[in-house]
């Protein structure tokens, strides 16, 4: 199921570029402006919608790694693990022209909410 959701995210991005206007003249009036913005933002708010569904995939994962690490005795927090996840996470980025502050951040927020979740996870088993 995660490999359809990025199926469906790649689809998404090149129907994005597909059907993104370039710069047209000034002389618009504001409600051929609005329904040019109104194209983006639909694009937009489709992508933002694949983007929860891949975070939702990924957290389901952590759940079961925090089931698996409480049956095996490994502990949540493992900082070596998470170096690899953010180098890789800031490589993909810079790729995609994104920062890697930016990266650092978004990947920062999702660790601590993946450490949240394997902590419920183990209280729930």
């Amino acid at each position: 199921m995660t490999l359809n959701i990025y199926k469906k995210l790649m689809v998404s991005a090149l129907l994005c570029l597909g059907t993104t206007y370039s710069a047209l003249a000034q002389s618009k009036t504001q409600t051929e402006v609005n329904a040019d913005l109104s194209v983006y933002r639909k694009q937009i708010d489709s992508l933002d919608k694949l983007l929860i569904q891949v975070l939702g995939n990924r957290q389901r994962v952590v759940k079961e790694v925090g089931i698996y690490k409480k049956k095996h005795n490994v502990p949540p927090l493992q900082p070596a693990r998470f170096k690899q996840v953010l180098d890789r996470a800031i490589i993909s980025g810079e790729k995609e022209n994104l920062s890697a502050m930016f990266i650092t951040e978004l990947m920062n927020a999702i660790h601590k909410e993946s450490l949240r979740i394997e902590a419920d996870s183990v209280l729930k088993h």
